[in-house]
């Protein structure tokens, strides 16, 4: 091919311009899309730590992280763990707060979730019915003004005329008026019919065998009221297992009543989650699916584990051969360095080195992180080998 004109050729020094400019133009878009794309991906996380869900977006949200579930022997309608407080003062000074807590089993969970104040909560248990059971707290929480309407409602008692004058009352004298009043005709009706409207628009489909294990629970509260004790199919009450109103009213290793239910702050900041869907009940084996499932959910949502709360289950699952499943599970959630582990030892007072006089059962928290870096862990043979490393 001939060559061009010497009038009609670009100078080599424009060409050079161009070139630059050119690939100048293509940094400039490839920062534009890189950066439009961080920002698309900051929206959708953001987009996923919604701060409500609506009914539907709870119910499917449980249903996405729930497996098969399994069978235990007992309904746990409260805890049998008096110490459960203790963990309060550390997790104030490790800083936890804030993230996505995870827990097991009925109300204990909610002392925690009232000390980290969490973006959402997540309550895993192998049995379903303990997902019925929280519909049942749930219920009642969007139906009381307050602790003392909680209370009343909970246990079918009378609420008292003056309910708003109750906000500044102590624990103490809550659950002194709890036991001293008795229930009606009318006050069962009228705390009956508060739980169910709640739950028929909970947005979970639930059966006619759901919705009578809910009258259930409901009535056992109603009967006992603040008497009520953890019991065990089978096997006889244990001479340290504590009624409810005892665990409404315990303190923490600082000498201080500061459980769920001992101010109306506390009360309030579950209260709040629970009307916004935030607790979110979920069935499955903390050996099983759900770990993975919650992990993947809190990569989407670009947060990361607070709490993770398991009482004595690993003791179980060390027992079924299932312990290591866990482990990998725990590896799998993000979080950060201030993320724990609570854990609860039924080992009887002195059994460990961090109980407290008094007690039982030890509370025992450890770093999330430390958890799962520990190489040791997923072989241990009994319970006391996880326990033991603690001190």
């Amino acid at each position: 091919m001939a060559p061009l004109p010497a009038s009609i050729r670009r100078p080599r020094t424009t060409r050079r311009v161009l070139t630059f400019l050119i690939a100048a133009s293509s940094l400039s878009v490839s920062r534009a899309t890189s950066a439009a794309a961080q920002r698309a991906e900051s929206q959708r996380a953001a987009s996923q730590r919604a701060d409500s869900l609506s009914s539907a977006q709870f119910a499917a949200l449980s249903a996405r992280l729930s497996d098969a579930g399994g069978y235990f022997d007992t309904d746990n309608l409260i805890s049998n763990e008096a110490s459960l407080l203790h963990p309060l003062p550390t997790l104030t000074r490790r800083g936890v707060q804030g993230g996505v807590y995870i827990g097991v089993g009925p109300d204990q969970n909610f002392n925690y979730i009232a000390r980290v104040q969490p973006r959402l909560a997540i309550i895993a248990d192998i049995r379903r019915d303990n997902l019925l059971h929280h519909l049942l707290f749930k219920a009642l929480f969007e139906s009381a003004r307050n602790r003392a309407e909680f209370l009343a409602l909970w246990t079918g008692r009378p609420v008292p005329a003056d309910v708003d004058a109750w906000s500044t009352r102590s624990v103490d004298s809550l659950v002194a008026w709890a036991a001293r009043t008795r229930t009606t005709d009318a006050s069962i009706a009228a705390a009956r019919r508060a739980v169910r409207a709640r739950v028929a628009a909970s947005g979970f489909t639930l059966s006619a065998q759901d919705l009578a294990t809910i009258d259930r629970f409901h009535g056992a509260f109603i009967a006992e009221g603040v008497r009520l004790r953890f019991t065990s199919t089978g096997r006889p009450p244990q001479w340290y297992y504590p009624t409810l109103g005892q665990l409404l009213a315990e303190r923490d290793t600082d000498g201080v009543q500061s459980g769920w239910m001992a101010s109306e702050a506390a009360f309030r900041v579950v209260q709040s989650l629970e009307q916004r869907n935030l607790v979110v009940p979920v069935v499955g084996d903390l050996s099983g699916a759900v770990l993975p499932k919650v992990a993947a959910l809190l990569r989407e949502r670009g947060d990361s584990v607070s709490v993770l709360y398991t009482s004595n289950v690993e003791d179980y699952l060390i027992r079924d051969g299932r312990f290591p499943s866990f482990v990998r599970g725990v590896r799998a959630l993000p979080r950060t360095a201030n993320s724990v582990l609570i854990r609860s030892w039924f080992g009887g007072e002195g059994s460990h080195p961090l109980n407290v006089r008094g007690y039982h059962v030890t509370q025992l928290t450890e770093s999330l992180g430390g958890f799962a870096t520990d190489a040791t862990v997923e072989r241990a043979w009994r319970y006391s080998d996880v326990v033991s490393r603690l001190r």
